[in-house]
Parts: structure tokens; sequence; C-alpha cells
């Protein structure tokens, strides 16, 4: 940031929010935005390195010699539980929500993108597999891989619908097009028909408890199962 290569560490939670100071100038950085909230940087904001939430064979599937992060065997007690997403979700908030059938704990993949904000329950999309929607005014399609449990959100083509087709495996077509009936991949690329070798565009999606998004994305909009 501005020529500094900054060192962070946790500094406390800001409305459950992980809240980091950086040791070369003592900024204080919110978690879900980068931005820089009090300190010398204040107003700054970190660049955004995109990462996914998949389940590990998945992501194993496409990264066949992809490397993992290693526990520190010192401090495995320290870990959390596997079972920790569980538990917090039983958790009071110190913010509060709930609405319209959504409480505080509730998962969902949240979207900024395009100028707007939408955020999408994550057991609806899951249940759903294939769901066409938009953010703002432009078209999005959140698709579920064969293990039934990663997500994706890709800029869908205007007019195009899509249809899910069940996979049989990670690297297995998920879709199909209404335009030209080719068949397209969990990687948002076609595999089969004439748009193979094409892919759509990723966006970028995280997964994040209802009220944690609703606070930093005040004028966020929530995607509804018909």
């Amino acid at each position: 940031m501005d020529g500094l290569r900054l060192t962070f560490h946790l500094a406390g939670i800001n409305n459950q929010n992980f809240l980091m100071r950086d040791e070369e100038t003592g900024t204080y950085w919110q978690q879900i935005s980068g931005r820089a909230i009090a300190g010398p940087l204040a107003g700054k904001t970190l660049p955004f390195v995109a990462s996914e939430e998949l389940a590990f064979g998945q992501w194993k599937a496409e990264h066949a010699h992809g490397t993992v992060l290693q526990d520190a065997a010192p401090y495995t007690s320290q870990y959390v539980k596997k079972d920790w997403d569980k538990r917090m979700r039983k958790q009071p908030t110190v913010l509060n929500y709930a609405q319209d059938g959504l409480q505080n704990r509730d998962l969902m993949l949240g979207v900024a993108a395009f100028g707007a904000a939408r955020a999408f329950p994550y057991d609806a999309i899951v249940a759903g597999k294939l769901v066409q929607d938009h953010v703002g005014a432009e078209p999005v399609i959140l698709v579920v891989a064969a293990d039934a449990a990663s997500v994706r959100v890709f800029h869908a083509p205007a007019g195009v619908e899509f249809y899910r087709v069940d996979a049989k495996d990670a690297l297995a077509p998920v879709m199909i097009d209404s335009a030209t009936g080719s068949k397209w991949d969990f990687q948002g690329c076609a595999v089969d028909g004439a748009s193979k070798g094409k892919c759509l565009e990723r966006v970028e999606a995280i997964q994040d408890y209802w009220f944690d998004w609703r606070h930093y994305h005040p004028d966020t909009t929530v995607y509804r199962p018909r």
C-alpha cells in the first residue's frame, strides 16, 4: 500500500467482523472490505485478491498439482474445531437485521458487482442447483458443483437461458444453454457444442452471515426463491 509492505495482526472484533492493525503505520483495517477505518492510511482500501470457498475434492480435481497449507504442529490444539461454523450459527449477534424470514446467522452468498449488492441464501442456492437471477441490472448464474456444496457465480449472456445437467463428477458438465445446446462445466467453460472453448466471466462472491453482509451493504437486495 503506497509503497509499504504491511504486516497485519488481529486487533479485535468490530461488530463481530475481524479488525486488523498493521505494524508499520498503526492503521486499523476492516476484514469484509479491506478498508482502513482509522489511522494514517484511513480511507485506503487493500487490493482484492480473488478466493473461493470450495469443497476440497472440487478444488483438487481442478488443480491436481496444487499445494495445501499445512497445520502448524505446535499450535494444532488452539485451532477451532471442525464444527465451528455449526456452533457459530447458534451464537447471538450484537447487530440485529432479522427480517422477512431471514435470521442474523443465516449463511448467504454475497455478491457486490455492477454497482449493486445482492444476497443469496446459501441453502436455497444449493437446493436449486442452478439459479438465474440478477445483480443490479446484470444477469448472473449461480451454479452448484457435483459435490452439492461448492457454488460459483457467473455473468450470464443476455437473453440466454441455462438449464441444470446432473454432473457425475467434479469435471463433468453442470449446465446446458438454450442458444446453442452447448454444455458448460463448473469452471464456466463450454466443453461441448458450438460454444466449446468459450468461458463465462466469473463474478466474485463471499459466504457471510446475513447480519454481517447487511451491515456493510445496507442497500443490498435479497434473492427469494420462487
